[in-house]
């Protein structure tokens, strides 16, 4: 059962925004059960975020946290196709 306290936990921090402290949890929980396939998918999860994003746009992060209109979600949809293409 501690076990699953650890995933849980893990996913928690990840949820909370501390990336790197939850892949520590995963890494050492796939330590002691390689077979765990939670803890496989959100290392791979983990691990592309940190290897994908170095940086953060930080004018556009404020942008999304505060859009509420159909405009604002349209450009920013816009501006994400044209960062990600």
């Amino acid at each position: 059962m501690s076990n699953d306290k650890t995933v849980t936990l893990a996913s928690i921090y990840e949820l909370q925004g501390l990336k790197a402290e939850a892949l520590e949890i995963y890494k050492d929980i796939l330590k002691k059960d390689p077979e765990n396939e939670e803890a496989k998918i959100a290392i791979r999860r983990l691990s592309g975020i940190r290897r994908t994003f170095s940086g953060v746009d930080e004018k556009m992060k404020e942008f999304f946290i505060k859009m509420d209109t159909d405009i604002e979600f349209n450009e920013f949809e816009r501006w994400l196709a044209k960062t990600w293409n």
